[in-house]
């Protein structure tokens, strides 16, 4: 074997007679990082479980063979390994360990990080406790954990995304496994962190010459760190080969599609993105023939849903499993897209001098209590001096790193938290101006329909045991004005609007997918014919394609209805393709705000510098450009004389640690920076731009 890990012939089955996994062939080089792609609910996971048999009952490898080279030479086919065996055992965490997705599920609350790193170590080797203490906290500072030798004894809650993350990469570490099966690590952490996250297995990688297996749906993370990728959909690989020919010299449509989808930092922001039509179906209703079919602009019935697909070699060890380029290729015409083609853009609405929306000087601190009699003793500030105006019909973007009171400022407009002082001017044009602060009554009620939020985690806001429709009419209801046959109607038509079938009115939120899911989130917020929607992190957790669905849909909704939104996300690739204005908020404050085409070409605050030059695969391939931001944002309850982003600026000056910079510029483009004039930052094409041009 030249490969560590060579899967052949994989099939794993659920409940029974259920493929989920269908005859997969994958080869995991030596050394190198092999990045596994597809959208949710193509297998990905699951084949990462198998290698380790940790696959969850009822599913079962029932086919095939996973041949590991181990160390002394020898092959062990796991996929004949009894799961509970003292071979598999060792097998799990000394030759091969995993990094899950989302660490909060897999680091116990009850013990100390230290507890569990030890654990592991001692496990597989014989050492000391303090051996394994010295070892553990070894690994968190060569893992990049601040302060290792007290985060070593902190618990899971102690930690931030970021260090939560680093943290199980130290657990999966700590006995040097030669495969890393790295799950989806970066999806839900800051473009900041993710960079150094990313930079931080690379350097890992080099240091020890393990191999990585990297499942991801973000072709940008793998233009950064991938030698070979392989492209999945529904349990079967249908590409496959070195990254940079794949990306650059794509064949299968759907590998097409998930590039298509990729929102783009170069080109026009106000175009609409080429978004895959459906969704994956799931593997009980696999289509016959190519199970790609349905959604492929180049299907030809009678063809393609009849008759299954081999594999093709393209040579340069690219393989494609596509009619297109099968012994029948001649049947498929490469140049048709009947579907999936761009949609049309949408008109925006004229533009107003009057803001819907004027916030001025806000402040929302929370306080922190202590002792017996609980008295305060400090306060967490979370938005500090925030002044902003929103103005009929924009999208106004608002990006920034967790922690950096962007949720916080989006959930006090919409009076889920009450603000300290300041003010929130609420002006449509058919009633008088109100402030939201001071609101009650009839006006109070008039505005919590006026003013809508769509949450981050839709699973989480939708009541498990009501029906959509009750979800969705519960809006209406609250209204009062409409009869039970005009609320039944208005969810029809809200269903149709938001891309779903009015017969899903019936239906509980478990049984849709991550999208729908959303977008029946966004159906609720738009029942009560709101102006204003405010989106925190509304698609930070779907697939590409689904992200850039939901993308046009909502632009789309912004044209029909005249909405206005302020879209909270820490993914700049979505918020330049949705906002009209963007404003960077860090430590609590405003430091950039400005047109689109302002903020990512010609940026004029180091942090902005600093995010746009962490975006993944911003030219499809591996940064050498990234500036890595050390530490993290300044702890919210600690007063800070100067610029609170001065301690991480590799421009800073002793003056930036006595001043604090007030937000100026053009009514245009504002920044608070007191070295903006002599700087020349680069923009997100790595190029820095003539200041002012």
């Amino acid at each position: 074997m030249d490969n560590l890990v060579e899967i052949r012939g994989l099939t794993i089955t659920f409940a029974g007679a259920v493929d989920v996994v269908t005859e997969l062939d994958l080869d995991i080089p030596a050394g190198k990082t092999l990045c596994l792609v597809g959208e949710s609910g193509c297998g990905k996971s699951v084949t990462a479980k198998a290698i380790l048999q940790v696959i969850d009952h009822p599913g079962r490898v029932s086919g095939g063979a996973i041949n590991l080279r181990q160390a002394n030479g020898d092959v062990l086919d796991i996929a004949a390994t009894k799961p509970t065996s003292k071979v598999m055992r060792h097998v799990r965490g000394a030759d091969i360990a995993m990094i899950h997705q989302e660490p909060m599920s897999f680091l116990s609350p009850l013990y100390t990080i230290g507890n569990q790193i030890s654990e592991a170590l001692t496990l597989h080797r014989k050492v000391s406790e303090k051996a394994a203490r010295e070892e553990g906290i070894r690994m968190l500072e060569q893992v990049g954990m601040p302060d290792p030798a007290r985060r070593y004894d902190s618990y899971t809650f102690q930690l931030s995304g970021g260090q939560r993350q680093r943290a199980m990469i130290a657990m999966a570490l700590i006995n040097q496994p030669r495969l890393l099966i790295a799950d989806e690590p970066t999806t839900a952490l800051d473009v900041t962190t993710q960079a150094n996250i990313l930079d931080l297995l690379a350097q890992l990688q080099r240091d020890s010459g393990m191999s990585v297996l990297f499942i991801t749906h973000d072709l940008g993370v793998v233009a950064e760190i991938a030698d070979e990728v392989a492209v999945m959909y529904l349990g079967r690989i249908v590409e496959r080969g070195p990254v940079k020919e794949v990306l650059e010299n794509p064949k299968h449509p759907y590998t097409r599609g998930l590039l298509a989808s990729m929102p783009r930092l170069d080109g026009d922001f106000k175009a609409p993105l080429k978004a895959i039509p459906g969704m994956v179906p799931p593997p009980v209703l696999r289509p016959t023939g190519c199970s790609f079919h349905p959604r492929c602009e180049w299907a030809v019935p009678g063809f393609c849903n009849m008759i299954s697909v081999l594999e093709t070699e393209l040579g340069n060890d690219h393989m494609v499993a596509c009619h297109a380029y099968g012994p029948q290729a001649g049947r498929i015409d490469k140049s048709a897209a009947r579907v999936g083609a761009n949609v049309a853009a949408v008109e925006k609405r004229a533009e107003s001098t009057e803001p819907l929306l004027s916030v001025r000087d806000l402040h929302k601190h929370f306080p922190i209590r202590s002792g017996f009699f609980q008295r305060q003793t400090g306060a967490v500030r979370a938005v500090n001096d925030i002044s902003l105006d929103i103005y009929p019909g924009e999208t106004l973007g608002l990006v920034g790193e967790s922690g950096c009171g962007k949720s916080t400022l989006g959930q006090t407009i919409v009076g889920l938290h009450r603000a300290d002082s300041g003010a929130i001017r609420f002006a449509d044009g058919s009633h008088e101006p109100v402030d939201l602060l001071t609101a009650h009554g009839a006006t109070a009620k008039r505005l919590r329909t006026d003013i809508r939020m769509i949450f981050q985690d839709p699973t989480g806001s939708l009541n498990p045991r009501m029906r959509v429709r009750d979800i969705i009419g519960e809006v209406l209801q609250v209204n009062s004005r409409y009869s039970a046959g005009e609320i039944e109607g208005r969810v029809q038509t809200l269903l149709s609007r938001v891309g779903l079938s009015p017969d899903y009115a019936e239906r509980y939120p478990h049984a849709f997918s991550g999208g729908q899911r959303q977008r029946i989130a966004i159906a609720r917020a738009l029942a009560s014919d709101p102006r204003l929607v405010i989106a925190d992190e509304a698609v930070s957790a779907l697939d590409v394609s689904v992200q850039t669905q939901i993308i046009n849909m909502m632009k789309q909704l912004q044209a029909e209805m005249g909405l206005t939104y302020l879209f909270v996300s820490h993914d700049l690739g979505v918020i330049a393709n949705i906002s009209d204005r963007v404003a960077v908020m860090y430590a609590g404050r405003i430091v950039e705000i400005g047109s689109t085409e302002a903020i990512f070409h010609n940026p004029r605050h180091p942090y902005t510098e600093a995010l746009l030059a962490a975006i993944p695969g911003r030219g499809m391939g591996k940064s050498t450009d990234r500036i890595r931001l050390g530490g993290h944002v300044p702890n919210p309850s600690r007063e800070v004389a100067g610029c609170a982003f001065a301690d991480r600026c590799q421009y800073a000056q002793p003056a930036c640690r006595a001043v604090m910079p007030p937000l100026d510029g053009t009514p245009d483009h504002r920044f608070a920076c007191i070295r903006a004039d002599e700087l020349r930052l680069r923009t997100v094409t790595g190029q820095p731009e003539l200041l002012g041009a």
